[in-house]
């Protein structure tokens, strides 16, 4: 990770949707949340309607490490205002619209992560500067050459700052109904869906009571 300027409030909130509230609440008293065996590297966190911390309020976390030790991953769909050319000019060619630092979470939002996906299957080599997380998704090391890797990768985000769990905090939440954990896709990471529109475009393609969500608010306090 690498130092960059303050980042917008990590607690920013999406707007919210319209939607019935009784048609949620039906939803989220039925649902299976899930255990913590289904999360890995690349799958998705996505939050449940309980979820009413506005920092993870209608949210969608890419989950890069599980282990006993605890969980890390990055927010999606929350961009900032800080251009990633204004701080590390060298990463920008190969950014993403709208090249912009995203808030990654509330955890050292003075740091950045940066993840990027790759077309090819090939062997990396360890200075390659690429770390993969799954899948096409790799962690970027940014500081190596940006030049070397043109070509190499098919684009990337930078995040700033993480969310984080201990160890058996995600299980205690996961068993609480504040969350659901989903198969992640690499295009998820570079997406241009923000906010709510994110949400809801992973619950969409879900099946059964999980589908049913995608047309509830994101924010829970709207109704």
């Amino acid at each position: 990770m690498n130092p960059v300027p303050s980042s917008p409030d990590p607690e920013r909130r999406p707007p919210a949707g319209q939607a019935s509230g009784r048609r949620r609440q039906h939803a989220v008293a039925a649902l299976s949340v899930g255990c913590l065996d289904d999360v890995r590297p690349g799958s998705l966190l996505v939050a449940l309607p309980s979820l009413t911390d506005p920092t993870f309020a209608g949210s969608v976390v890419y989950v890069l490490d599980h282990s006993d030790t605890g969980t890390i991953g990055v927010v999606l769909g929350r961009p900032s205002e800080v251009r990633i050319g204004d701080v590390l000019p060298g990463w920008s060619e190969l950014a993403v619209e709208p090249g912009v630092f995203h808030v990654g979470g509330p955890c050292e939002t003075d740091t950045a992560l940066c993840l990027a996906t790759r077309g090819g299957a090939g062997e990396l080599p360890d200075d390659s500067g690429l770390r993969q997380v799954a899948g096409a998704v790799h962690l970027v090391d940014l500081d190596s050459d940006p030049d070397e890797l043109d070509g190499e990768i098919e684009g990337l985000r930078v995040f700033a700052g993480y969310a984080g769990w201990s160890s058996g905090q995600l299980a205690r939440e996961l068993a609480e109904g504040a969350w659901a954990c989903v198969v992640g896709s690499p295009a998820d990471v570079l997406t241009d869906a923000s906010g709510p529109e994110l949400w809801r475009s992973v619950l969409r393609r879900q099946r059964g009571r999980l589908a049913v969500l995608s047309t509830a608010p994101a924010d829970p306090s709207a109704n």
